[in-house]
């Protein structure tokens, strides 16, 4: 109420009277009177002499008057910011990614449309960007867990097979499509915990009956790649995330494909947010939750 009274203030200190005061600030002649009585009366103090229907500045008005004014600029400042941000011509965006293959399209298209906006892209395994989405870290999550959370708003943004990943080196380089029982004798590379290809992986083998020769712990897909490529063993992995790379073969699995879904998150309160809503209209949709 006070910001309101003091508008109606500075009007009037500026414009001399009332009626010229209210056309202003768009508002009703005795709007302003009464707002003017309330601000008096309220701190007992006179703020115009008044002559006919011109109002000078009395001594508190006049000393009043600077702050009011850096007051009324402030207001400006934060209108135009707000207005700034709504219209997304500044902002930050923090997106939390299990990886690069799925969300760097929209990110591109995002930063094209909205230069304005600053873009912070982290990667993670899925529980981690999850985490990192309800604790406000991140605004947009993607994981590969289909988590059903009220609180949550979910969209799935791709379905990606898993295939196996050799060296061309490798004796299964030559096959055109790989059956999980021609695993047993090899190396297998897997994820760290919490990773949804590991997961998948795991759940694949146990369903076929197949454990591995021997398996190791890679902490990353970079770090997985570089392992395929020394021959160190073989990995399942994403066809879309699959590293293109001459001495590599990507091979399908026979039978039933072995799925990898991707899913975009963010928290459902947020939603309407300008800067995700943005992001949401930009992203591919496979499903919503």
């Amino acid at each position: 109420m006070l910001v309101a009274e003091l508008k109606s203030f500075y009007a009037v200190a500026r414009c001399g009277s009332v009626t010229k005061a209210a056309v202003q600030l768009g508002v009703s002649q005795p709007t302003v009177t009464g707002q003017l009585r309330q601000l008096e009366s309220r701190y007992a103090i006179e703020l115009f002499h008044r002559q006919g229907r011109s109002l000078r500045l009395s001594d508190a008005g006049h000393r009043l008057m600077p702050l009011v004014e850096q007051l009324m600029l402030q207001e400006n400042e934060i209108e135009f910011r707000l207005r700034d941000a709504c219209e997304l011509r500044e902002g930050n965006l923090r997106i939390g990614a299990t990886g690069p293959f799925y969300i760097m399209d929209t990110v591109r298209r995002y930063n094209e449309r909205y230069p304005g906006i600053e873009l912070h892209l982290s990667i993670g395994n899925s529980q981690s960007m999850l985490q990192a989405l309800r604790e406000y870290h991140i605004e947009i999550a993607t994981s590969s867990y289909a988590v059903d959370d009220k609180q949550l708003y979910r969209r799935m943004i791709a379905a990606d097979p898993l295939h196996v990943v050799v060296h061309r080196d490798h004796p299964l380089a030559r096959r055109a499509a790989i059956d999980l029982g021609e695993l047993r004798p090899h190396t297998l590379l897997l994820r760290e915990p919490g990773s949804m290809t590991r997961q998948l992986s795991e759940q694949a083998l146990m369903q076929a009956g197949v454990v591995p020769a021997r398996t190791l712990e890679i902490g990353s897909r970079e770090s997985i790649r570089q392992a395929v490529l020394c021959n160190l063993g073989i990995s399942l992995i994403p066809a879309r995330e699959a590293p293109a790379h001459p001495q590599l073969a990507a091979l399908p699995i026979t039978g039933t494909p072995i799925m990898m879904h991707e899913y975009l998150y963010c928290l459902r309160e947020r939603q309407p947010v300008q800067l995700i809503a943005r992001f949401l209209e930009l992203a591919p949709q496979a499903g919503t939750h």
